[in-house]
């Protein structure tokens, strides 16, 4: 895909990989509406030059590739250090993770499992979050105490690392 494809064309770049780019960002570090930013960034980026989508995998690849670029001048502008090392081991762990489908499995792994949680389970989970609940919020929330909140959201996360880790196999 070169600077002068079809509207069409970028549309369904960003359409494929936009999720994928923004899923990777937050893995990095980045706040949600820094890695909206970046996303698009990555993409007004490698639109500007010439761009060949060989494969869905090397397409993903490389746009990874831009937006942890991207990622690494922000930091490096904002004075935060930051280790390519860690930023390359959790690279690997993308891969390991996310595959081929940007994480769509895995997402979906996930969301099955959350319904397969008890019900104070699922709602300190989503009061956490999706609702970005402080633990005292969440054990007012669920009627508890802070601590009983803290071993429920520690039990849940645990059942739900292992559920997906389970599906993964």
């Amino acid at each position: 895909m070169d600077t002068a494809a079809p509207e069409t064309d970028v549309a369904r770049l960003v359409k494929t990989y936009q999720a994928g780019v923004w899923r990777y960002l937050r893995a990095l570090g980045c706040e949600a509406s820094t890695a909206d930013d970046l996303t698009q960034e990555t993409f007004l980026t490698v639109l500007e030059k010439p761009f060949s989508d060989f494969n869905p995998a090397a397409t993903a690849a490389y746009l990874r590739t831009v937006a942890r670029n991207l990622f690494i001048s922000l930091q490096r502008r904002a004075n935060r250090s930051i280790s390519v090392a860690d930023l390359d081991e959790l690279d690997l762990d993308w891969s390991r993770w996310a595959g081929d489908d940007a994480g769509q499995h895995l997402l979906a792994s996930l969301k099955e499992c959350l319904q397969a949680l008890g019900e104070k389970a699922k709602r300190a989970i989503e009061l956490r979050y999706q609702e970005e609940a402080s633990r005292a919020g969440i054990a007012t929330s669920l009627g508890m105490s802070e601590d009983g909140a803290k071993n429920l959201l520690q039990r849940a996360k645990q059942q739900l690392r292992e559920c997906v880790e389970r599906k993964q196999r």
